[in-house]
């Protein structure tokens, strides 16, 4: 018997799967209102209407837009079909249940959008968390006696890639001398033959490399020579400030 790896990621995967988690919006509200159905009688339409918009929010959780799209109207179908009369018809005769069923639809997409939006917070927390956990590498690795420039440069360097999301990040000594490198500036613009670029929007250079100049006592003795060849990266303003940040751990340790 072969034991996976990494058994917790295997216990995701079925969410993570754009397919099942689409099929669970389409299936899932299907069996809660058939469920439902079998005491209509005693259940108002304001509490099935709650139970599905329940079900909305636990697919809108995985972070599927689509998927929780499908499942807004997949709840008002099915709550059309088995929880208003006539029952086992798309059709709804009463004028309340017409407005149940719009006011859930339009719930579960704003519930879905809310969810998203959550998510996405989520992440840029998590991406300042990691960069701060770079920075904060990058400073202890300096601060560390038996830590040799070399060793300072290689990590700093690696941070830097990473942060800006490029294939590789190189140290070089000296100013820039090429005309043709971008160069990216302490507040995160990048600079390329004396215009501003939108690296957020237009992406890295892919045929020129960028410089993350580094500094000391106002003069530059080196810079980072970022290269982002094979794939289109598009670093937010303050990731771009984040990898200047880093390029500056470097100054003290280098020679000018």
């Amino acid at each position: 018997m072969v034991l996976s790896p990494n058994p917790a990621a295997d216990q995701k995967a079925w969410w993570q799967s754009p397919s099942l988690v689409r099929g669970a919006a389409v299936v899932v509200p299907l069996v809660v209102c058939a469920v439902l159905a079998t005491v209509r009688d005693l259940l108002p339409a304001a509490s099935a209407v709650l139970v599905l918009v329940l079900c909305v929010v636990a697919v809108a959780a995985t972070g599927d837009r689509p998927a929780g799209l499908v499942a807004a109207l997949s709840s008002g179908a099915w709550f059309d079909f088995f929880l208003t009369e006539p029952y086992l018809h798309l059709a709804i005769d009463d004028g309340d249940d017409v407005q149940a069923a719009v006011l859930l639809v339009l719930i579960g997409v704003s519930v879905t959008e809310l969810a998203l939006w959550g998510r996405r917070q989520q992440e840029q927390a998590s991406l300042r968390s990691g960069y701060l956990d770079g920075v904060l590498s990058a400073a202890a690795t300096v601060a560390e006696a038996d830590s040799g420039p070399d060793q300072v440069v290689a990590v700093v360097g690696a941070h830097i890639a990473e942060v800006l999301g490029a294939d590789r990040c190189a140290y070089v000594v000296g100013p820039v001398h090429d005309p043709r490198v971008a160069v990216l500036d302490r507040d995160g613009v990048l600079t390329q033959h004396g215009q501003h670029r939108d690296v957020d929007r237009t992406g890295l250079p892919v045929d020129d490399y960028v410089a993350l100049e580094v500094r000391r006592s106002g003069r530059v003795i080196g810079h980072f020579l970022v290269t982002a060849s094979t794939r289109m990266a598009r670093p937010s303003r303050e990731q771009c400030r984040v990898a200047v940040l880093l390029a500056d751990q470097v100054a003290p340790l280098i020679e000018g």
